[in-house]
This record gives structure tokens, C-alpha cells and sequence, in this order.
């Protein structure tokens, strides 16, 4: 009995160095999870053990250490969660690896070729459309189109000590305004549109306001007054909104803008100024850089300055993740033990952060797996020493003979 006691202990022992060995062998790799022998005795009707048999292969799903990496498609995840990944044939895969690039398509996918999944970014402005079917994502190379100007916001500051103006307005002649400001904007097909904005103090707390389009030979156009009450603060009556006309060039579109000059106020200053502008729209521009944010959220960055969503990289966690199948290269799949999987986003329920810009390390720990190898070696010294005996006591009974 003891010579099949022994090989049940040194077949269970050299599992036991083999994942061991493993857990060594990927204490570089990106999203690695160690794994661990468990162990069962076998008894037969008698009290007399028969052995010990390898019970199951686990593995531990604790965070590993996120290194930040600079690199725009690589994310760390935290906590719970595995990113979706998909092959040729459409089977899905798991996988805490998050060191994407893009393929010769321009998919996204991780260093073994399969597709990262996710929500796709549709509609004008882009938008994410959560819980529908995750698709494979791609990062379109397309420019981003031109869009003209339509709202624009303007906060002035204008003194109170300005002199009032009682000349015509003419927008060639500075004696005949007390302010001016450029503004940029832009037609149809893009190009910019220089806007030159005029303010004129016609009397105590009144203020004319003109524009003048540097693309049109059109006259300045008169846009109405703005109305200050004695604390200098805009009046409830004073208009705070005008519609600023652009002329068709090159083939563009005729077309107006809405500015808002909400919040200029009438103060004492050494000068007029203006604290702040903005409006829409902007030329067209080509895609310079794409990331993966911290939400999941892939963001493009184009040569005019904009930023568009592109879609969002979707997790998926699992009741058990410990019931997961190993397939190699990093990934895992579904079975009946773990459940199925339930999809969602970074930051959300019960699924972990994201961090950009970085990867999760392997969470093997060498001081453990160096002390663990010891033992291991230790106890299947043991059981060959077993076999040695048996194999003593063997030699002894036939010497009897």
C-alpha cells in the first residue's frame, strides 16, 4: 500500500511545482493572476489513508500593482471586473490585460489579436448609447468636418468713466466708439470669420453696440443697446443677446450667430477690457491622438483643437470569478460555475476603476512563491523517501525467503 501512497503524493507534488513554476514564470505579465493548488486526502472503507489527490486549481483575483506607462491605449483596472474581448469565430474572452493598439483595420484589440468590445459613439455630437449590445470597437481615422458658428457668449467690462460719445458710429474712425474687441468665428465650410465688435457710450449707462464682418464690404451692423442701472449691473429690460450676421464667402452658407454678452457689466476701470469669449463651431481638422479615459470613454483629439467621443470600452463581471476557465494568453472564459457575465462601465455598480495611461502588473508574489517552491520540493523529497522505505522493507521481506 505504501508504494501507491508515495506516487499519490509526488503526482499531486509536481501539480503543485508546475503552477508554482507558472506563478514564476509570469510575475512580468500584464494582468496575471497566481494560481494555487488545493489539496484533498483519499480514504478507502478503512481508516487507513490512501493518499492525497489535487482537489482544484485556483486562482487569485486580487489587484496587482498599476504601473502608469504614458501609452494612450493601455488601461488598469481595479477592483472587480475583466475587459471583453472577442475572436474570429465570436467566442468571448476575459481578460485583465489592458494593453490595446489598433490593428491594420483600425479595431481596437489586445496583443493577441482579439477585438476589444464595447459601446459604440453615435449621433451628432456623438453620444454613448449604454446597455445596448457591445460591439467591436474602432478608432475611425476620418477628420472631423467644419461646423459654423451659431451661439457665442461675451462678458465686457466696460468703464463708467469713458466719455460719452456724440459722433455717428463709424467703424473706421476709433473717435466714434469707445471700445472695440475682436471676435473669431466661423462660416459653414470652416474658414474663419473675423468679427470686430464695437461699443459706444452714448450716454451715462447707455451703451450702443455694433459688429463689423472683416469678410463682408456691408456696413457695420447696429445690434442693439445695453441698459446698466446705477450699480453698473445689466437692467432687467436691457437686452443681453444679439444676432450677428456672416456673409456668404467662398461658397459658404450665408448665415447668423447668437451672442450672449450675459454678465458684462459698468464699473470703473483704467480701461474697458473683456474677461472673457467663446463661441462654437471651428475649422476642420484631422485626427492627431486617441485615448482611453479613466471612465472607459475613447476620446479623439484633432488638429483643430476639438476633442469627440469615439465610443467606450465596456467590463464584465461575474458572481464566482473564481469559476473562470483558463484559455491561455492571458484570458478566460465563461462557464457554468462562474455564471454568466454581466456588462456595464468603469466606476459603475459593482465594477472596479480604470487608469488610464497604465497596466495592471502580475499580483504573484516572489518572497511567497520562492518560499512556497521550498516547501513543495520539501514534501515530495518526502514522498520519494516513502518510496525509498517501501522499497527497504520490500528488499528485507525477500531476503527471508
Amino acid at each position: 500500500m505504501g508504494f501507491s501512497q508515495a506516487v499519490s503524493g509526488t503526482n499531486p507534488g509536481s501539480t503543485n511545482l508546475d503552477v508554482i513554476g507558472s506563478n514564476l514564470d509570469n510575475a512580468e505579465t500584464s494582468g496575471f493572476k497566481a494560481g494555487a493548488v488545493s489539496f484533498a486526502d483519499v480514504f478507502a472503507s478503512s481508516q487507513v489513508g490512501l493518499g492525497v489527490k489535487v482537489a482544484a486549481v485556483t486562482q487569485d483575483f486580487s489587484d496587482g500593482t498599476v504601473n502608469s506607462n504614458g501609452n494612450g491605449l493601455n488601461v488598469a483596472i481595479s477592483n472587480s471586473g475583466f475587459f471583453r474581448l472577442v475572436d474570429d469565430s465570436g467566442a468571448v474572452h476575459y481578460s485583465r490585460n489592458g494593453e490595446f493598439s489598433k490593428n491594420a483595420s483600425n479595431q481596437l484589440v489586445n496583443s493577441s489579436g482579439l477585438y476589444v468590445t464595447g459601446y459604440a459613439a453615435t449621433g451628432t455630437p456623438p453620444t454613448i448609447q449604454q446597455g445596448t449590445q457591445p460591439v467591436n470597437l474602432t478608432i475611425p481615422t476620418a477628420g472631423l468636418a467644419a461646423q459654423a458658428t451659431t451661439t457665442g457668449t461675451m462678458v465686457a467690462k466696460l468703464t463708467s468713466s469713458a466719455p460719452v460719445v456724440t459722433s455717428t458710429f463709424d467703424a473706421t474712425d476709433s473717435s466714434t466708439y469707445s471700445f472695440s474687441q475682436p471676435l473669431t468665428s466661423y462660416y459653414s465650410q470652416g474658414n474663419p470669420h473675423n468679427i470686430s465688435m464695437y461699443f459706444v457710450k452714448t450716454a451715462d449707462n447707455t451703451w450702443e453696440v455694433h459688429a463689423s464682418d472683416s469678410s463682408s464690404a456691408a456696413a457695420a451692423q447696429d445690434l442693439g443697446t445695453l441698459q446698466f442701472d446705477s450699480s453698473g449691473q445689466l437692467t432687467s429690460t436691457s437686452a443681453t443677446t444679439f444676432n450677428i450676421n456672416m456673409a456668404s464667402v467662398n461658397g459658404s452658407s450665408a448665415s447668423s450667430f447668437a451672442l450672449n454678452l450675459t454678465g458684462t457689466q459698468q464699473q470703473y476701470a483704467t480701461a474697458s477690457s473683456v474677461s472673457s469669449q467663446n463661441v462654437n463651431g471651428y475649422k476642420a481638422g484631422d485626427l492627431t491622438k486617441y485615448a482611453i479615459n479613466d471612465d472607459g470613454t475613447i476620446t479623439g483629439t484633432y488638429s483643430n483643437g476639438q476633442t469627440q467621443l469615439l465610443g467606450q470600452v465596456v467590463l464584465a463581471n461575474f458572481a464566482n470569478p473564481e469559476g473562470l476557465k483558463s484559455d491561455g494568453n492571458n484570458t478566460w472564459s465563461a462557464t457554468a460555475a462562474s455564471g454568466q457575465a454581466i456588462v456595464g462601465t468603469a466606476g459603475n455598480g459593482n465594477f472596479g476603476t480604470l487608469t488610464s495611461g497604465a497596466l495592471e502588473g502580475s499580483n504573484v508574489d516572489l518572497s511567497k512563491e520562492l518560499v512556497n517552491m521550498i516547501v513543495a520540493q520539501r514534501d515530495y523529497q518526502s514522498n520519494a523517501q516513502t518510496i525509498k522505505a517501501q522499497n527497504a522493507i520490500m528488499q528485507t521481506l525477500v531476503s527471508l525467503t
